[in-house]
Protein backbone atom coordinates (compact mmCIF):
# COMPACT_ATOMS: atom_id res chain seq x y z
CA UNK A 1 0.00 0.00 0.00
CA UNK A 2 1.30 3.38 -1.13
CA UNK A 3 2.15 5.44 2.54
CA UNK A 4 0.75 9.01 2.87
CA UNK A 5 4.50 10.46 2.45
CA UNK A 6 4.92 8.67 -0.77
CA UNK A 7 1.45 9.85 -2.02
CA UNK A 8 2.05 13.00 -1.61
CA UNK A 9 5.53 13.15 -2.90
CA UNK A 10 4.14 11.39 -6.12
CA UNK A 11 1.23 14.24 -6.47
CA UNK A 12 4.29 16.75 -6.26
CA UNK A 13 6.55 15.77 -8.59
CA UNK A 14 3.63 15.61 -11.27
CA UNK A 15 2.88 19.28 -10.54
CA UNK A 16 5.50 20.34 -13.17
CA UNK A 17 3.97 18.06 -15.96
CA UNK A 18 1.02 19.35 -14.87
CA UNK A 19 2.15 22.84 -15.77
CA UNK A 20 3.79 22.43 -18.71
CA UNK A 21 0.61 20.66 -20.00
CA UNK A 22 -1.36 23.24 -19.00
CA UNK A 23 1.24 25.98 -20.97
CA UNK A 24 1.27 23.60 -24.08
CA UNK A 25 -2.36 23.45 -24.33
CA UNK A 26 -2.69 26.81 -23.74
CA UNK A 27 -0.75 27.82 -26.75
CA UNK A 28 -2.06 25.01 -28.84
CA UNK A 29 -5.67 26.69 -28.41
CA UNK A 30 -4.61 30.41 -29.60
CA UNK A 31 -6.50 31.69 -32.72
CA UNK A 32 -3.40 32.44 -34.44
CA UNK A 33 -1.92 29.13 -34.36
CA UNK A 34 -3.09 26.96 -37.22
CA UNK A 35 -1.86 24.61 -36.15
CA UNK A 36 -4.54 23.65 -33.62
CA UNK A 37 -7.26 22.99 -36.25
CA UNK A 38 -5.73 19.80 -37.48
CA UNK A 39 -6.94 16.60 -36.00
CA UNK A 40 -3.24 15.62 -34.56
CA UNK A 41 -3.52 19.08 -32.56
CA UNK A 42 -7.19 18.22 -31.39
CA UNK A 43 -5.80 15.27 -30.12
CA UNK A 44 -3.18 16.26 -28.37
CA UNK A 45 -5.38 18.55 -26.54
CA UNK A 46 -7.54 16.20 -25.72
CA UNK A 47 -4.88 13.78 -24.16
CA UNK A 48 -3.42 16.58 -22.13
CA UNK A 49 -7.07 17.23 -20.91
CA UNK A 50 -6.96 13.69 -19.66
CA UNK A 51 -3.95 13.74 -18.33
CA UNK A 52 -4.74 17.09 -15.75
CA UNK A 53 -7.96 15.32 -14.96
CA UNK A 54 -6.52 11.92 -13.76
CA UNK A 55 -3.09 13.68 -12.04
CA UNK A 56 -4.96 17.15 -10.49
CA UNK A 57 -5.89 17.58 -6.89
CA UNK A 58 -9.41 17.38 -6.40
CA UNK A 59 -10.41 20.14 -4.01
CA UNK A 60 -13.81 20.54 -2.08
CA UNK A 61 -16.79 21.09 -4.22
CA UNK A 62 -19.18 23.93 -3.45
CA UNK A 63 -22.72 23.13 -2.72
CA UNK A 64 -23.59 25.53 -5.53
CA UNK A 65 -27.19 25.92 -4.31
CA UNK A 66 -28.09 29.51 -5.18
CA UNK A 67 -31.61 29.73 -5.96
CA UNK A 68 -35.21 27.49 -5.17
CA UNK A 69 -38.58 27.71 -6.23
CA UNK A 70 -41.55 28.38 -4.07
CA UNK A 71 -45.45 28.76 -5.62
CA UNK A 72 -43.56 28.91 -9.02
CA UNK A 73 -41.06 32.08 -7.67
CA UNK A 74 -37.61 32.04 -7.82
CA UNK A 75 -35.94 32.31 -4.45
CA UNK A 76 -32.31 33.03 -4.04
CA UNK A 77 -30.54 31.39 -1.04
CA UNK A 78 -27.28 32.05 0.89
CA UNK A 79 -25.18 29.69 2.70
CA UNK A 80 -24.76 30.73 6.19
CA UNK A 81 -22.57 29.34 8.88
CA UNK A 82 -24.32 28.86 11.76
CA UNK A 83 -22.36 26.87 14.20
CA UNK A 84 -18.57 25.97 13.72
CA UNK A 85 -16.64 22.98 15.36
CA UNK A 86 -13.40 21.86 14.74
CA UNK A 87 -14.45 18.52 12.84
CA UNK A 88 -17.90 19.89 11.46
CA UNK A 89 -19.73 22.91 10.03
CA UNK A 90 -23.48 23.65 10.63
CA UNK A 91 -24.86 25.43 7.41
CA UNK A 92 -28.42 26.81 6.72
CA UNK A 93 -29.53 27.06 3.37
CA UNK A 94 -31.41 30.94 4.17
CA UNK A 95 -33.82 31.37 1.81
CA UNK A 96 -34.99 35.38 0.58
CA UNK A 97 -37.89 36.18 2.86
CA UNK A 98 -38.21 39.41 0.55
CA UNK A 99 -39.11 37.15 -2.31
CA UNK A 100 -40.80 33.68 -0.26
CA UNK A 101 -41.85 35.72 2.22
CA UNK A 102 -42.00 34.24 6.14
CA UNK A 103 -42.48 30.87 6.01
CA UNK A 104 -43.14 28.21 8.89
CA UNK A 105 -41.58 25.27 7.30
CA UNK A 106 -40.58 22.45 9.31
CA UNK A 107 -36.67 22.32 10.63
CA UNK A 108 -34.57 19.97 9.30
CA UNK A 109 -31.11 18.53 9.86
CA UNK A 110 -30.16 16.50 6.62
CA UNK A 111 -27.19 14.70 8.53
CA UNK A 112 -24.38 14.15 5.66
CA UNK A 113 -22.01 10.65 6.06
CA UNK A 114 -18.80 11.22 6.99
CA UNK A 115 -17.29 8.51 5.13
CA UNK A 116 -14.60 10.02 2.60
CA UNK A 117 -16.48 12.19 0.18
CA UNK A 118 -17.36 15.83 1.18
CA UNK A 119 -20.93 16.46 2.28
CA UNK A 120 -21.67 18.02 -1.09
CA UNK A 121 -22.75 14.48 -2.06
CA UNK A 122 -25.64 15.31 -1.10
CA UNK A 123 -25.98 18.38 -3.37
CA UNK A 124 -29.27 16.58 -4.96
CA UNK A 125 -30.72 15.59 -1.68
CA UNK A 126 -30.65 19.12 -0.06
CA UNK A 127 -31.86 20.87 -3.54
CA UNK A 128 -35.01 18.66 -3.66
CA UNK A 129 -35.58 19.44 0.50
CA UNK A 130 -34.80 22.76 0.69
CA UNK A 131 -37.97 24.44 -1.21
CA UNK A 132 -40.34 23.08 1.20
CA UNK A 133 -38.03 22.79 4.29
CA UNK A 134 -36.07 25.41 6.47
CA UNK A 135 -32.72 22.74 5.82
CA UNK A 136 -29.49 22.27 8.08
CA UNK A 137 -26.79 20.37 6.01
CA UNK A 138 -23.55 18.63 8.56
CA UNK A 139 -20.81 20.00 6.89
CA UNK A 140 -17.76 17.65 7.41
CA UNK A 141 -14.46 18.70 7.69
CA UNK A 142 -11.57 17.05 6.29
CA UNK A 143 -9.43 15.48 8.80
CA UNK A 144 -5.91 16.71 7.87
CA UNK A 145 -6.94 20.25 8.18
CA UNK A 146 -7.77 19.97 11.75
CA UNK A 147 -4.81 20.40 13.87
CA UNK A 148 -3.66 17.62 16.06
CA UNK A 149 -4.38 20.31 19.21
CA UNK A 150 -8.06 20.01 18.41
CA UNK A 151 -8.07 16.34 20.05
CA UNK A 152 -9.63 12.82 18.69
CA UNK A 153 -12.72 12.80 17.03
CA UNK A 154 -14.55 9.32 17.42
CA UNK A 155 -17.87 7.83 17.25
CA UNK A 156 -19.29 9.24 20.48
CA UNK A 157 -17.94 12.18 19.64
CA UNK A 158 -20.06 12.19 16.26
CA UNK A 159 -23.23 11.38 18.51
CA UNK A 160 -22.19 14.63 21.04
CA UNK A 161 -22.13 16.76 17.67
CA UNK A 162 -25.35 15.27 16.28
CA UNK A 163 -26.60 16.33 20.25
CA UNK A 164 -25.13 19.56 20.28
CA UNK A 165 -26.58 20.56 16.75
CA UNK A 166 -29.99 19.41 17.75
CA UNK A 167 -30.43 21.22 20.75
CA UNK A 168 -29.37 24.15 19.17
CA UNK A 169 -31.77 24.05 16.42
CA UNK A 170 -33.78 23.79 19.65
CA UNK A 171 -37.67 21.86 19.78
CA UNK A 172 -39.57 20.66 17.06
CA UNK A 173 -36.45 19.42 14.93
CA UNK A 174 -36.64 16.98 12.22
CA UNK A 175 -33.86 14.45 11.43
CA UNK A 176 -32.43 12.85 8.13
CA UNK A 177 -29.31 10.76 8.36
CA UNK A 178 -28.53 9.31 5.28
CA UNK A 179 -26.08 5.87 5.27
CA UNK A 180 -23.77 5.87 7.60
CA UNK A 181 -24.72 8.72 10.19
CA UNK A 182 -28.06 6.99 10.72
CA UNK A 183 -26.09 4.80 13.28
CA UNK A 184 -24.84 7.39 15.20
CA UNK A 185 -28.09 9.88 14.74
CA UNK A 186 -30.60 6.51 16.44
CA UNK A 187 -27.72 6.96 19.46
CA UNK A 188 -28.00 10.68 19.13
CA UNK A 189 -31.82 10.05 19.41
CA UNK A 190 -32.06 7.32 22.01
CA UNK A 191 -29.59 9.25 24.43
CA UNK A 192 -31.66 12.53 24.37
CA UNK A 193 -34.91 10.56 24.83
CA UNK A 194 -33.06 8.86 28.17
CA UNK A 195 -32.22 12.18 29.27
CA UNK A 196 -36.24 13.73 28.58
CA UNK A 197 -34.45 16.48 26.25
CA UNK A 198 -37.13 19.03 25.46
CA UNK A 199 -34.95 19.22 21.84
CA UNK A 200 -35.01 15.39 21.35
CA UNK A 201 -35.88 15.16 17.36
CA UNK A 202 -39.38 15.37 16.37
CA UNK A 203 -38.95 12.48 14.34
CA UNK A 204 -35.85 10.88 12.32
CA UNK A 205 -35.41 9.41 8.80
CA UNK A 206 -32.24 6.81 8.61
CA UNK A 207 -31.73 6.16 4.68
CA UNK A 208 -30.08 3.36 3.44
CA UNK A 209 -28.09 2.48 6.87
CA UNK A 210 -26.00 0.03 8.38
CA UNK A 211 -28.62 -0.37 11.70
CA UNK A 212 -27.52 -4.31 11.47
CA UNK A 213 -25.78 -5.48 8.80
CA UNK A 214 -26.12 -9.16 9.63
CA UNK A 215 -29.56 -8.45 7.41
CA UNK A 216 -28.87 -9.86 3.77
CA UNK A 217 -24.94 -8.53 4.39
CA UNK A 218 -23.00 -6.96 1.05
CA UNK A 219 -19.48 -7.15 -0.06
CA UNK A 220 -18.60 -4.80 1.72
CA UNK A 221 -20.23 -5.45 5.04
CA UNK A 222 -18.52 -8.83 4.67
CA UNK A 223 -14.87 -7.16 3.87
CA UNK A 224 -15.62 -5.53 7.33
CA UNK A 225 -16.10 -8.33 8.73
CA UNK A 226 -13.62 -10.92 7.72
CA UNK A 227 -10.35 -8.67 8.47
CA UNK A 228 -9.33 -8.17 12.04
CA UNK A 229 -9.14 -4.68 13.88
CA UNK A 230 -5.32 -5.19 13.55
CA UNK A 231 -5.29 -5.13 9.84
CA UNK A 232 -7.38 -2.36 9.45
CA UNK A 233 -5.28 -0.39 12.20
CA UNK A 234 -1.84 -1.35 10.46
CA UNK A 235 -2.95 -1.12 6.58
CA UNK A 236 -5.28 1.71 6.30
CA UNK A 237 -4.43 4.23 9.51
CA UNK A 238 -1.73 6.63 8.42
CA UNK A 239 -0.49 10.01 9.55
CA UNK A 240 -0.98 13.39 8.15
CA UNK A 241 2.18 14.67 6.27
CA UNK A 242 3.82 18.26 6.19
CA UNK A 243 2.91 20.53 5.30
CA UNK A 244 -0.98 20.04 6.18
CA UNK A 245 -2.46 21.49 9.01
CA UNK A 246 -3.53 18.38 10.63
CA UNK A 247 0.86 17.49 10.46
CA UNK A 248 1.09 13.58 12.15
CA UNK A 249 -2.93 13.29 13.02
CA UNK A 250 -3.83 9.45 12.22
CA UNK A 251 -5.97 9.71 9.50
CA UNK A 252 -7.70 6.64 7.24
CA UNK A 253 -6.72 8.63 3.99
CA UNK A 254 -9.47 9.54 1.82
CA UNK A 255 -7.09 8.31 -1.42
CA UNK A 256 -7.22 4.67 -0.10
CA UNK A 257 -10.67 4.33 -0.27
CA UNK A 258 -10.95 6.16 -3.58
CA UNK A 259 -8.43 4.07 -4.89
CA UNK A 260 -10.92 0.75 -3.35
CA UNK A 261 -13.57 1.94 -4.92
CA UNK A 262 -12.54 2.66 -8.43
CA UNK A 263 -10.79 -0.94 -8.69
CA UNK A 264 -14.20 -2.40 -7.59
CA UNK A 265 -15.11 -1.29 -11.21
CA UNK A 266 -11.79 -0.42 -12.69
CA UNK A 267 -13.08 -1.13 -16.66
CA UNK A 268 -16.12 1.66 -16.11
CA UNK A 269 -13.48 4.23 -14.91
CA UNK A 270 -11.20 2.87 -17.50
CA UNK A 271 -13.93 3.50 -20.55
CA UNK A 272 -15.17 6.51 -18.97
CA UNK A 273 -12.07 8.44 -19.65
CA UNK A 274 -11.45 6.64 -23.20
CA UNK A 275 -14.69 8.38 -23.43
CA UNK A 276 -13.72 11.44 -22.22
CA UNK A 277 -10.82 11.55 -24.64
CA UNK A 278 -13.39 10.83 -27.94
CA UNK A 279 -15.53 13.77 -26.95
CA UNK A 280 -13.03 16.21 -26.36
CA UNK A 281 -11.77 15.35 -30.05
CA UNK A 282 -15.02 15.55 -31.48
CA UNK A 283 -16.35 18.48 -29.64
CA UNK A 284 -18.87 17.16 -27.79
CA UNK A 285 -19.08 19.72 -25.19
CA UNK A 286 -22.27 18.42 -23.04
CA UNK A 287 -21.08 15.10 -22.93
CA UNK A 288 -17.67 16.27 -21.42
CA UNK A 289 -19.10 18.38 -19.00
CA UNK A 290 -21.79 15.33 -17.53
CA UNK A 291 -18.30 13.64 -17.24
CA UNK A 292 -16.50 16.39 -15.66
CA UNK A 293 -19.44 16.81 -12.99
CA UNK A 294 -19.54 13.23 -11.97
CA UNK A 295 -15.72 13.14 -11.59
CA UNK A 296 -15.37 16.40 -9.83
CA UNK A 297 -17.35 14.78 -7.06
CA UNK A 298 -16.20 11.66 -7.11
CA UNK A 299 -12.58 12.05 -6.82
CA UNK A 300 -13.19 14.59 -4.20
CA UNK A 301 -11.83 12.95 -1.40
CA UNK A 302 -11.67 13.65 2.53
CA UNK A 303 -9.54 11.75 5.33
CA UNK A 304 -11.58 10.16 8.07
CA UNK A 305 -9.99 10.61 11.87
CA UNK A 306 -8.36 7.30 12.55
CA UNK A 307 -10.30 7.23 15.75
CA UNK A 308 -13.75 7.43 14.27
CA UNK A 309 -13.17 4.84 11.26
CA UNK A 310 -11.77 1.93 13.53
CA UNK A 311 -14.61 2.86 16.18
CA UNK A 312 -17.09 2.23 13.16
CA UNK A 313 -16.04 -0.54 11.91
CA UNK A 314 -15.79 -2.57 15.25
CA UNK A 315 -18.82 -1.12 16.54
CA UNK A 316 -21.44 -0.97 13.62
CA UNK A 317 -20.01 -3.71 11.20
CA UNK A 318 -18.00 -6.31 12.94
CA UNK A 319 -19.53 -6.37 16.63
CA UNK A 320 -23.30 -4.64 16.11
CA UNK A 321 -23.31 -3.13 19.17
CA UNK A 322 -26.88 -0.62 18.42
CA UNK A 323 -28.97 -4.17 17.56
CA UNK A 324 -27.52 -6.14 20.32
CA UNK A 325 -28.23 -3.58 23.06
CA UNK A 326 -24.58 -3.16 23.81
CA UNK A 327 -23.81 0.29 22.13
CA UNK A 328 -22.29 2.86 25.02
CA UNK A 329 -22.13 6.71 24.95
CA UNK A 330 -20.31 8.21 27.98
CA UNK A 331 -20.40 5.37 30.15
CA UNK A 332 -24.15 4.93 29.44
CA UNK A 333 -25.91 1.99 27.43
CA UNK A 334 -27.98 3.30 24.52
CA UNK A 335 -31.47 1.62 25.25
CA UNK A 336 -33.34 2.75 21.93
CA UNK A 337 -36.45 1.50 23.65
CA UNK A 338 -36.21 4.75 25.53
CA UNK A 339 -37.48 6.63 22.13
CA UNK A 340 -41.02 7.17 22.62
CA UNK A 341 -41.62 11.20 21.26
CA UNK A 342 -39.33 10.93 17.86
CA UNK A 343 -41.37 9.82 14.98
CA UNK A 344 -39.11 6.98 12.63
CA UNK A 345 -39.09 6.59 9.13
CA UNK A 346 -36.36 4.06 7.88
CA UNK A 347 -35.86 4.46 3.26
CA UNK A 348 -33.88 1.35 1.72
CA UNK A 349 -33.40 0.51 -1.93
CA UNK A 350 -34.50 -2.45 -3.58
CA UNK A 351 -31.11 -3.00 -5.26
CA UNK A 352 -28.92 -1.58 -2.83
CA UNK A 353 -25.30 -3.05 -2.76
CA UNK A 354 -23.92 -1.45 0.13
CA UNK A 355 -26.64 -1.65 2.68
CA UNK A 356 -28.86 -4.55 1.92
CA UNK A 357 -32.41 -4.85 2.43
CA UNK A 358 -33.36 -4.59 5.99
CA UNK A 359 -30.18 -3.36 7.46
CA UNK A 360 -31.81 0.03 7.68
CA UNK A 361 -35.50 -1.65 8.46
CA UNK A 362 -33.50 -3.27 11.77
CA UNK A 363 -34.65 0.53 13.40
CA UNK A 364 -38.10 0.15 13.93
CA UNK A 365 -37.54 -3.41 15.71
CA UNK A 366 -35.40 -1.26 18.17
CA UNK A 367 -37.63 1.39 18.73
CA UNK A 368 -40.22 -0.74 19.85
CA UNK A 369 -41.78 2.24 22.04
CA UNK A 370 -42.64 4.49 19.18
CA UNK A 371 -46.74 4.57 18.73
CA UNK A 372 -47.22 2.43 15.67
CA UNK A 373 -48.81 5.16 13.59
CA UNK A 374 -45.28 7.01 14.18
CA UNK A 375 -43.68 4.12 12.33
CA UNK A 376 -43.50 4.16 8.54
CA UNK A 377 -41.05 1.89 6.00
CA UNK A 378 -40.49 2.35 2.69
CA UNK A 379 -38.59 0.25 0.05
CA UNK A 380 -38.20 1.93 -3.20
CA UNK A 381 -38.08 -0.80 -6.45
CA UNK A 382 -35.30 -0.20 -8.70
CA UNK A 383 -32.64 1.90 -7.08
CA UNK A 384 -29.75 0.88 -5.66
CA UNK A 385 -27.46 2.87 -2.73
CA UNK A 386 -27.01 6.37 -4.15
CA UNK A 387 -30.48 6.31 -5.69
CA UNK A 388 -32.14 6.50 -2.52
CA UNK A 389 -30.72 9.99 -2.23
CA UNK A 390 -30.26 10.95 -5.42
CA UNK A 391 -31.83 10.58 -8.92
CA UNK A 392 -34.99 10.82 -10.42
CA UNK A 393 -36.83 8.01 -8.14
CA UNK A 394 -35.42 10.41 -5.19
CA UNK A 395 -37.14 13.27 -6.12
CA UNK A 396 -40.65 11.57 -7.78
CA UNK A 397 -40.98 8.85 -5.17
CA UNK A 398 -39.03 8.88 -2.47
CA UNK A 399 -38.94 12.78 -1.30
CA UNK A 400 -42.57 13.41 -1.48
CA UNK A 401 -43.14 10.59 0.84
CA UNK A 402 -40.84 11.67 3.50
CA UNK A 403 -42.41 15.14 3.37
CA UNK A 404 -45.80 14.22 4.02
CA UNK A 405 -44.06 12.23 6.97
CA UNK A 406 -42.23 15.24 8.40
CA UNK A 407 -45.47 17.36 7.75
CA UNK A 408 -48.02 14.93 9.66
CA UNK A 409 -45.80 14.51 12.50
CA UNK A 410 -44.42 18.43 12.75
CA UNK A 411 -48.81 18.95 12.35
CA UNK A 412 -49.02 16.31 15.46
CA UNK A 413 -46.10 17.79 17.58
CA UNK A 414 -48.00 21.00 17.01
CA UNK A 415 -51.66 19.94 18.50
CA UNK A 416 -49.35 18.62 21.50
CA UNK A 417 -47.72 21.66 22.33
CA UNK A 418 -49.16 23.50 25.14
CA UNK A 419 -49.45 26.70 23.27
CA UNK A 420 -51.99 25.13 21.04
CA UNK A 421 -55.36 26.11 21.78
CA UNK A 422 -56.03 22.69 20.82
CA UNK A 423 -53.83 20.59 23.03
CA UNK A 424 -55.45 23.47 25.69
CA UNK A 425 -58.83 22.26 24.89
CA UNK A 426 -57.74 18.27 24.81
CA UNK A 427 -56.15 19.04 28.26
CA UNK A 428 -58.93 20.50 29.92
CA UNK A 429 -61.16 17.77 28.38
CA UNK A 430 -59.27 15.15 30.36
CA UNK A 431 -59.38 16.68 33.73
CA UNK A 432 -63.32 16.83 33.31
CA UNK A 433 -63.56 20.65 33.20
CA UNK A 434 -65.28 20.74 29.46
CA UNK A 435 -68.24 21.84 31.05
CA UNK A 436 -66.54 25.16 32.55
CA UNK A 437 -64.72 25.61 29.36
CA UNK A 438 -67.80 25.50 27.55
CA UNK A 439 -69.33 28.35 29.88
CA UNK A 440 -66.35 30.34 29.98
CA UNK A 441 -66.08 30.26 26.11
CA UNK A 442 -70.06 30.64 25.38
CA UNK A 443 -69.73 33.62 28.26
CA UNK A 444 -66.64 35.40 25.79
CA UNK A 445 -68.70 34.61 22.54
CA UNK A 446 -71.73 36.43 24.04
CA UNK A 447 -69.54 39.65 25.36
CA UNK A 448 -68.27 39.95 21.70
CA UNK A 449 -71.77 39.74 20.30
CA UNK A 450 -72.83 42.37 22.74
CA UNK A 451 -69.88 44.20 22.13
CA UNK A 452 -70.32 44.17 18.13
CA UNK A 453 -74.10 45.06 18.44
CA UNK A 454 -73.12 48.28 20.06
CA UNK A 455 -71.48 49.37 17.16
CA UNK A 456 -73.93 48.56 14.72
Amino acid sequence: MLNYQTFEMAHAMLAPLRWGARRLKFQMELPMILFGENEIAKRMTAGIEVFENLTKRYGKPDFGITETHIHGLPVPITEEVVMEKPFCRLLHFNRDETVAGKRYDPKVLLVAPLSGHYATLLRGTAKAMVSEHNLYVTDWTDAREVPVHDGDFGFEDYVDYLIEFIRFLGPNTHVMAVCQPSVPALAAAAVMAAQDDPCQPASLTMMGGPIDTRRNPTAVNLLAQEKPMSWFEGNVIMHVPFPHPGFSRPVYPGYIQLSGFMTMNLDRHITAHQNLFDHLVKGDCDSVEQHHKFYDEYLSVMDLPAEFYLETIERVFQQHHLPDGKLMHRGELVDCAAIRKTAIMTVEGEKDDICGLGQTEAAQDLCINVPADERYHYVQAGVGHYGVFNGTRWRTEIQPRIREFIRTIQFKRLTESDACPIAAFRKAAKRKSTGRMFRKWTKRVKNISGHLRSYS
